[in-house]
């Protein structure tokens, strides 16, 4: 019997109708499909018979042909996951739903990325299948709502704690007692007491050790739960066994370890809110960036001036924004003349001039002008909320290191369990045949000192601090596998205009006096070339008064000629003065500045030659410190440029590059980035323009300078906000330095792991002892990891 079923599925890849024709062809032939495959929308209508055919051979058959299937992306708050085994858990069992393309589910953050084919499977779907685990999600909380949670969540822990604390002091003061041999009154040793006090701290405060076990269990996986669940349970059944041997028998001694499990709930308790405590600090970087955007906007309704929350801003409006104020978003000047500070972004600490039609940024600070503003993009758009967003897609991601954690910890549980048991067995029938209690007790060790948290905790609180500490240092990692990658560079790729130069050419020498530069500038106001803008602005640097030009001139590949204040100036090559009949003097400064990448004008008025002009595209101020320190790092530096070769390496030459790849086509750079790294190198290109997107996205990590263009930014790993290039080598010691601090984590929670098992085994740890070491353990990994906000870059 036929089901027919009916989807449209978005196809990525198509440049022609060849291609969907091709589409529409192959899919046509498979059983029971009907499919139309329009080029335009880059869609396929199909048709299909599901008891013959199923979406996922529709999937994968359009994309075995080259093509892409278009997938959304959607992020999930998830609750309930107490440990590495937890994530991992979710994780693998997400990866395995069909329509799922990658899940990658972080436990620092409590969150879930999916990529998935909404033709295939829903949100909804997604987190019905989370909730059968055992965990809950939801679609992610906005930053305000989520920190409530964390406030809320953080409350009820602080006061399951402290209930937990107050019922198992007495039984710690009954351990202290059999150590220190104390006078305790007698109720301390009565076994109905001690049961009275763990009972609630087992069952009430505790439960959540037992759900998250079951649920587990349940759908074939085993946690931290587990162990906690197994641990406690045995040392407070074992008690209450032993207190049942009491009764009609008063003259026995029982042997009550209902301290054990008290106090251990309560160390693992004390240890999570210290975790969960610490935690939430990595995410300062983000509220930092959040807290610069401006809370209230003073917007222009029905001709009047009305201050409203920025969230009611919406794109069209006119903001009037006076001196002193903030930005509130990304707009337009329409009105008025100012200078904004716009260093939180650009990294330019000088404040930039805005007169109308300028573009202003949302955040920054309007410093000496009252201005009227249009905006044009408002909340999610903005240029901060892309700046957020982006660091919260790097703190969310997973690095690759952390894979290896992963696959282990998913292991790890089953494998303790096993231990647990062989000690109780070895225990029982060769250490100390016949004395369960003892046998008993270090298997309870061996279950509590391997949960396997710190290992989870490992790398994720690593990559968040790392990168919110690079955000502060307005360094954005898109991801935390590229905080990784970077430090595994050993050659580093430069475009020059825009990336090592300014990008705006300035007037570097000038050999005449004031008065004829007056007469050049002048002439040069009529023309629009970037050389003219260049003695222009270096005439209003100097406080030269313009004058008016008149019969003004261009004349391609030559120069201009313009009559100013009755004297006709001439400006340009060695051919324009030989066609005027001018004598050209100082023919050897205008081969020394050609030969430094310059370029050189030649200066006539009425006929008698004045003097040369030099114009350049001059080197940033911390290029030359910059490319230093790269070297200092280790890394091969290369100047990759579409310029002539002589500017190329007199450019090089300044700042101390050595090779030089010039004359190349904006196609040929991702070739020339390419042939590098079969070379056996690991290539960062460094770039800003649209030119350079290809090779960004070619090299092994993409750097995007923040003033360029933003499809560079779109297609780089990372983005320097500004034209600092000194956060070049910033970024890659902090990618050294978390690297550092991942490898750290992850020795001592395996060596933490693999030392305290055995020891634990021998019998040579208390179960109380064990379970604070554990609680502590996860501390210790979050706080080492901490350090990375106060390490120097």
């Amino acid at each position: 019997m036929s089901d027919i079923k009916h989807v449209t599925v978005g196809v990525t890849g198509m440049t022609c109708a060849a291609c969907s024709t091709r589409v529409e062809k192959v899919l046509n032939k498979m059983d029971g499909v009907e499919a139309k495959v329009n080029l335009t929308t880059e869609k396929a209508s199909v048709d299909f018979d599901s008891s013959t055919t199923s979406m996922e051979d529709i999937t994968t058959r359009i994309e075995k042909l080259g093509y892409g299937v278009l997938t959304e992306k959607a992020e999930f708050d998830v609750f309930g996951m107490t440990c590495a085994a937890c994530s991992s858990r979710i994780e693998k069992v997400l990866n395995k739903q069909e329509g799922v393309k990658l899940a990658t589910v972080n436990l620092t953050n409590e969150s879930a990325a999916i990529e998935y084919n909404p033709n295939l499977i829903e949100e909804a779907d997604i987190i019905g299948r989370i909730q059968k685990l055992g965990y809950d999600a939801k679609p992610k909380a906005d930053k305000e709502e989520k920190e409530t949670q964390k406030e809320k969540q953080l409350k009820q822990m602080k006061y399951k704690l402290l209930i937990s604390a107050l019922l198992s002091i007495p039984l710690l003061v009954t351990m202290l007692d059999h150590l220190l041999g104390l006078s305790l009154p007698s109720i301390f040793m009565n076994p109905w007491f001690q049961f009275a006090l763990a009972t609630p701290v087992q069952f009430i405060i505790g439960w959540q050790f037992y759900v998250g076990a079951y649920k587990n269990l349940r759908n074939g996986g085993a946690n931290m739960d587990v162990l906690v669940a197994l641990g406690t349970s045995a040392a407070y059944f074992y008690s209450l066994y032993e207190g049942l041997k009491t009764i009609g028998n008063l003259d026995y001694m029982p042997h009550l370890y209902f301290e054990t499990s008290a106090i251990l709930i309560t160390l693992i308790l004390f240890g999570k809110y210290l975790e969960t405590s610490a935690k939430s600090r990595t995410t300062i970087a983000i509220s930092k960036l959040l807290n610069l955007q401006a809370k209230q906007a003073r917007v222009i309704r029905n001709d009047e001036e009305v201050m409203i929350p920025i969230e009611e801003v919406v794109s069209g409006d006119h903001l009037v924004v006076k001196p002193g104020e903030k930005i509130p978003v990304d707009g337009i000047v329409v009105k008025g003349r100012t200078s904004i500070d716009e260093s939180m972004i650009t990294g330019e600490s000088i404040p930039i001039e805005k007169t109308e039609k300028d573009n202003v940024i949302g955040a920054t600070i309007n410093k000496n002008g009252t201005i009227e503003m249009e905006a044009t993009k408002v909340g999610k758009d903005t240029a901060l909320a892309s700046i957020v967003k982006a660091v919260e897609d790097a703190q969310g991601s997973k690095a690759p290191i952390q894979r290896l954690a992963d696959v282990i910890s998913g292991y790890f549980v089953p494998i303790v369990v096993g231990i647990a048991v062989v000690t109780f067995i070895i225990w029982i029938t060769l250490v100390s045949p016949g004395e369960f209690e003892t046998a008993l007790i270090a298997a309870i060790a061996v279950l509590v000192i391997a949960c396997p948290c710190a290992l989870g905790l490992a790398t994720p609180t690593s990559i968040m601090v790392g990168t919110g500490k690079a955000a502060e240092n307005g360094i954005l990692f898109k991801g935390g596998e590229h905080l990784e990658r970077t430090h595994q560079l050993n050659a580093i790729v430069f475009d020059k205009t825009g990336t090592i130069t300014k990008g705006k050419p300035e007037v570097t020498n000038f050999t005449g006096n004031d008065d004829v530069f007056q007469l050049v500038a002048s002439a040069e106001r009529g023309s629009e070339h970037p050389l003219a803008e260049a003695i222009v602005a270096y005439a209003t640097e100097k406080d030269l008064e313009l004058l008016e030009a008149t019969e003004f001139e261009a004349i391609p590949g030559h120069g201009i000629q313009a009559t100013v204040n009755q004297n006709q100036v001439l400006v340009g090559t060695r051919k324009l003065m030989q066609e005027n009949k001018v004598e050209i003097q100082e023919e050897d400064k205008m081969v020394d500045y050609e030969m430094d990448g310059k370029t050189a004008m030649l200066i006539a008025v009425n006929g008698e030659y004045q003097g040369i002009v030099a114009v350049a595209d001059i080197i940033k101020d911390t290029a030359i410190d910059a490319i230093k320190e790269l070297k200092a790092e280790g890394l091969e530096v290369i100047m990759l440029t579409g310029d002539n070769e002589r500017t190329a390496k007199a450019i090089a030459k300044q700042v101390g590059i050595t090779e030089v790849i010039a004359q190349v086509l904006p196609e040929q750079k991702a070739d020339k980035v390419k042939a590098i790294q079969n070379q056996g190198k690991k290539v960062a290109m460094v770039g800003d323009g649209i030119n350079d997107a290809p090779a960004l996205a070619t090299a092994d990590i993409g750097i995007a300078i923040g003033t360029g263009t933003e499809v560079a930014i779109e297609a780089a790993d990372v983005t320097i906000l500004g034209g600092e290039l000194l956060l070049i080598p910033k970024a890659i010691r902090l990618s050294h330095k978390t690297i550092k601090n991942i490898r750290q984590n992850l020795f001592w929670a395996f060596a933490y792991n693999s030392a305290g098992i055995p020891i634990a085994a021998l019998g040579l740890l208390a179960p109380w002892i064990a379970g604070a070491a554990m609680a502590f353990s996860s501390v210790s990994v979050v706080s080492n990891s901490l350090r990375l906000k106060r390490v120097k870059i």
